[in-house]
């Protein structure tokens, strides 16, 4: 393709629109007259649409602050029992099978799944439905502080 030896503005100079139109098009500001928050008084309907343009939403706590819960469900613990007894993670006394949750890294049980054996588990918080399960399977829940 052969160099453009003079700029489009130089031929352009003169015609107001340089080629794109409507007057107006193709800057920054555009149609709604200026950038950004400028000119609220004639861009009110552009941003109260949403309702969320202008003024304070509530707070948000700073994430360094945010605590995750990081949570496993019951079903879960079931499939892993056997491999946990095997890493000698979790013990096995009277057909009970004894998982402290807190060494595998999880604050909270949660009540998902389906449970086939008799589960103790160990953990710093339970779910209701979670403490249901387990003591319909012949287990306990046992709450760490």
């Amino acid at each position: 393709m052969p160099v453009r030896r003079r700029k489009k503005v130089r031929k352009l100079r003169g015609s107001r629109t340089h080629g794109f139109g409507r007057v107006g098009q193709h800057r920054k500001g555009g149609m709604t007259g200026g950038k950004g928050k400028s000119g609220y008084k004639h861009k009110r309907m552009l941003y109260n649409s949403n309702g969320k343009y202008f003024g304070s939403h509530g707070f948000q706590r700073p994430l360094k602050i945010r605590s995750k819960v990081r949570t496993i469900n019951v079903g879960q613990l079931d499939e892993l029992a056997d491999r946990l007894i095997e890493n000698s993670i979790a013990e096995k006394e009277n057909n009970k099978i004894i998982i402290d949750v807190s060494k595998l890294g999880f604050d909270k049980v949660l009540g998902e799944g389906i449970i086939s054996k008799p589960l103790v588990v160990k953990a710093n918080a339970f779910s209701k439905k979670a403490e249901e399960k387990l003591e319909k399977s012949g287990g306990q829940a046992l709450i760490i502080e």
